[in-house]
Order: C-alpha cells, then structure tokens, then sequence
C-alpha cells in the first residue's frame, strides 16, 4: 500500500520521490550516507596525516567493503526470511553503537590506524547486513516502472551525499580533527532508525512454514546458478568494478601528492564526484530513451576512464571537470545494472539475488582496492590509476562480446497459479523428503527435439525454484513418451516452489514445451517420498 503525495512533478526521474514512505527513507538515508563520506574522509585522511602507506590508505576502503564477502549471502537469507523493517533497526542501531565506539576512541586519542581499519570493518559489517534489504524493500514501495528511476535516487542518496559529506568532512577534519566527524556519523543514524520506525510496513502473510534459514542460502545460490540474465549482470559489474576501484582506492593520494590538496581539498575532489553522480541522474532517464543498456555500459565505462586518466596525469584545472564527468559515468553503470537485477529477479528470491549481485560488486571493488594499492606501492599511483584506465577501456570492448541479455528486466515475475496442486493421499510433514516429482508426456510425433529443446529451459526453472537433479527420460516401452523427474530437498521445499516461486515466466517456458505434446498437458504426475527412518524400520527394512 503506497501513500502518494502531489509534491514532487514534472521529470520522471523524481517521480518516487512523489511516495511519501519512499521520500521519509531517501531523505533518512540521505543524510545518514553524508554522515558517512564524512567519516571516510576523517579516516583517509588520519591515515594521511600519519604517514600511512599506499596499502593502508586503500585498506580503509577494502576494510569497508570486506564484510560484504562474508556477510552478503546471510544477510539476504535474513531479509528474504525475517520482516525487513525489524532487520534493518536492529542493524542500524549495532552500526550507530559501532561508530560510537569509533568517536570514543579517537576522542581519547588512543586510535591507531590499525584499530581504525578494524572500526571501519565493523562499520562495513553494518552495511554489509543492511544493504539486501534495503535494495529488497524498493519495489514493495514504487511501482515497477518507477524502478529504474528509484534505483537511480538510492545512488542519490550515496552520491547526492558524496557531493556535500566529503566538503563538510574536509573543512571539519581540518577544523576539528577526525573525532568531530566520526562523532556526526554516529548521530545521522539516528535519522535512519527514526524513519524505519515511523514506517508502518505491512506483516508478511506466509501462507506456508518459512524456509530454513541454511536452506534458504543453498536455495538463492540455486537460482542464480540457474538464472544465466541474473549471471551476465553479475558478471557485468565485476568486470566494471575491479578496474573502476582504483580510483576510490588511491584518489586521497592522487589528491595530496600530484594534485597537491590538503584535507578540505579532499573534500572537495569528491563532492565534485559527487556532483557528476547527481548530474548523472539527471541525465540517465534521458540516456534510457536514446541508448540501450548496453550502450550505457560502453559509455559510462569510457567516460569513467578519461576521469582516472585525469587524475593520473591532468594538472587541476583539467582534472578537475573530468572528475565530474566520472561521477555521471558511475552512477550511469551503477543505475543500469541496479535496476536490470531488481527487475530480473523474482520477488521471493529479490534480497538473496541482491545479495549475491552487492558481494560480487562490493567484494570486487574491495578485492580490486587491495590489488590497485599493492600495484601502487610498486609502480607509484599514476601508473596503477593508468593500468585501471586500460583495463576500463577492455571492459566497455567486452560489452559487444558479453553484453546484457536481451530479456533483462523484461520477464514477468508475478507468481503463477498455474501449477495444479498435488493430491496425496497422506498428510505428509514439511519436513519429509526428499521428494521425486515425476510428469509424463506424451510428445507429439515428429516433435520431439523442439519438445526436448524446450524441456531444457523448464529443466532450468525448476532448478532455479529449488530443484535439483533434474533430468528427461525415454520411456523404455513408448517412442512417443518422455518423462521429466526431478529432486526436492522435502516436501515443505515442494510447497515453496509450486505456491510462492513459480512465476509467470517460468510458466511460459513449461507451456511452450506442452504445445509440443497430444494433450497439450501434464498426462501424469507423481510424488515419491523417500521413508523416514521410522518408516524403515516399520517395513522391516535396514540399511546396508
């Protein structure tokens, strides 16, 4: 239930911002993410001041972005399990008590940069719990064509916030050291637990048991396995992320020794980002109408190279606007690939699938940061920031090879009332299992390849919706007969996938297959459950 107010009009890039819960949480995390760039830059900035090498400086961001490699898959078997608004109060106030421990220790003059990069591991562990959830909970508050452009004011609230935090920071780290702006950050989240108390999000109605929470992970790397749209974006944003990380990674070096800036300068480096980031969003739903998503990657990928490139070599005045020019080149990559997987995965597996796609994204930037810092250390920062460049350029060339697949964001995620429901003659617990789901068909002559051809894809969709050893089999005695079986962990997984996971699309791909048969439906399905052990025991049977 959406509450929509007549405030915010004209460009439809702004047009979710018309919602009223989806305008408290961007205004919420707006100023809970300027909080944060102001904490990044008083803790690049400590390290600076303490003579810290080229690693340590990038350590600060690997050191925030590591968590998600640990964290990514847990945390979004919690928000697809668990009421997202309860989670992401809980984790708020652990990461508001975790950058109060980071001010208490700077104020007491006790921090070291060690104890700095572990704080900003903790504060990472914070974001990296929260993140699936918070991508999760989009399309429960805008529309589905509103996506793209919700998906574009989440980077807003990141880069809107790296146009002002970074300055403010600056000007505070030189004006009062570190420990002020550490202090602020703990007191923004504030902001964020306010709103998500003030949001009254509907209960979850599950019509069936919960999945188990080590089930529910097992479940999502199943259907990203088996979703080859999902895939490609993935792979799309490491090939973009690991290069791209190098200029986050050494910009606070760039920034003191070739473009020679103190603190507030820093600052000011990333607001100009930040700015090209807001830009960007401007110019994205225009891009949309003329360039395809591929297009889009090429471009950015490009642009966003000629941005290292200044960096690496450009005198101010020059580097400068390219700065902003990167900045729109981001968020134009990160836009397109945010919005293509929040449409591409279906609604039950939303906050796993986002998971996996924020531990490939984040884990890539935080791998590609300690990779981009040791390259440094060896060659100096110029050249490791001209290395990503190149590698930027090969990025944008792979999207004619690799690009994004032409049904992303366009398949129909609604779940399907289609599958019959399946008649036992026992009250089997959800526990039970595994079961074999066996369908017969009998195939029209002459049609049996393009039917087998089609089987493959439906082989995929049941795999993707919890399935597992999936096969099609001759009939021994009948030509004309094929019989698909496939494996669930239990009966209660069964139910998950028929009631809640298979959706319209899925559906398409089965009738496809059945136009090929005399019937133009299932002749026959069947359940086996495999026995208990008390079940074995009551037939007289034992193992061997």
């Amino acid at each position: 239930m959406t509450t929509v107010d007549p405030v915010v009009t004209g460009n439809p890039a702004w047009a979710p911002l018309r919602n009223r819960i989806y305008r408290m949480l961007f205004i919420a995390q707006l100023v809970s993410n300027i909080g944060l760039w102001m904490q990044t830059v008083g803790a690049q900035w400590f390290l600076v001041e303490h003579h810290s090498s080229a690693i340590i400086i990038a350590l600060v961001q690997t050191a925030s972005l590591l968590p998600t490699l640990f964290l990514a898959l847990p945390a979004g078997g919690l928000a697809d399990l668990l009421d997202r608004r309860r989670l992401l109060i809980a984790v708020s106030v652990y990461t508001a008590l975790a950058a109060g421990l980071l001010t208490f220790l700077a104020w007491t003059d006790v921090l070291s940069p060690m104890m700095l990069l572990a704080m900003t591991f903790l504060l990472g562990c914070g974001s990296a719990l929260s993140a699936p959830a918070w991508q999760a909970i989009q399309p429960e508050l805008v529309p589905k064509e509103q996506i793209p452009a919700a998906s574009a004011l989440g980077s807003v609230t990141v880069n809107g916030a790296r146009a002002v935090g970074p300055a403010i920071g600056g000007v505070l780290v030189a004006a009062a050291g570190p420990a002020a702006v550490f202090a602020i950050n703990a007191l923004t989240f504030l902001a964020i637990i306010g709103a998500l108390i003030w949001w009254r999000r509907p209960a979850d109605n599950k019509a069936i048991d919960r999945e188990r929470f080590g089930r529910s992970m097992v479940t999502g790397l199943h259907y990203i396995r088996s979703a080859p749209v999902v895939r490609r974006i993935m792979l799309r944003s490491a090939l973009f992320a690991v290069p791209a990380s190098a200029l986050w990674a050494l910009l606070p070096l760039a920034s003191a020794q070739h473009l020679h800036f103190g603190a507030s300068g820093y600052g000011l480096v990333l607001g100009l980002l930040g700015v090209g980031a807001l830009v960007g969003v401007v110019v994205y739903p225009r891009l949309r109408k003329k360039l395809s998503s591929n297009g889009i990657l090429i471009g950015s990928a490009v642009a966003y190279a000629s941005g290292v490139v200044a960096v690496a070599l450009f005198p101010v005045w020059a580097a400068l606007p390219l700065l902003l020019v990167a900045g729109a080149a981001w968020i134009g990559t990160l836009t397109t690939l945010n919005a293509s997987i929040q449409l591409s995965l279906a609604h039950w597996v939303r906050a796993r699938g986002m998971s996996v796609y924020l531990l490939v994204f984040m884990g890539s930037q935080a791998l590609g940061s300690f990779i981009w810092g040791v390259i440094a250390s060896h060659t100096g920062f110029s050249a490791a920031l001209l290395i990503s460049a190149a590698l930027l350029v090969v990025a944008a060339a792979s999207v004619k090879v690799l690009p994004l697949r032409p049904e992303t964001g366009t398949l129909p995620r609604g779940v399907s009332t289609a599958w019959p429901t399946p008649m036992v003659v026992f009250g089997p617990e959800p526990d039970d299992g595994p079961v074999i789901i066996s369908n017969t068909y009998r195939v029209r002559p002459g049609e049996l390849e393009q039917f087998e051809d089609e089987m493959v894809a439906v082989g995929r969709a049941r795999r993707r919706t919890g399935a597992y050893s999936w096969g099609l089999y001759c009939h021994g005695g009948d030509p004309d007969v094929r019989v698909e079986q496939f494996t669930v962990p239990s009966w209660g997984e069964f139910e998950h996938q028929h009631r809640e996971r298979w959706t319209d699309s899925d559906h398409d791909l089965i009738t496809a297959a059945l136009a090929h048969t005399t019937t133009g439906a299932t002749e026959d399905e069947q359940q086996l459950f495999a026995l208990r052990a008390k079940d074995r025991a009551a037939a007289g049977i034992t193992a061997r």
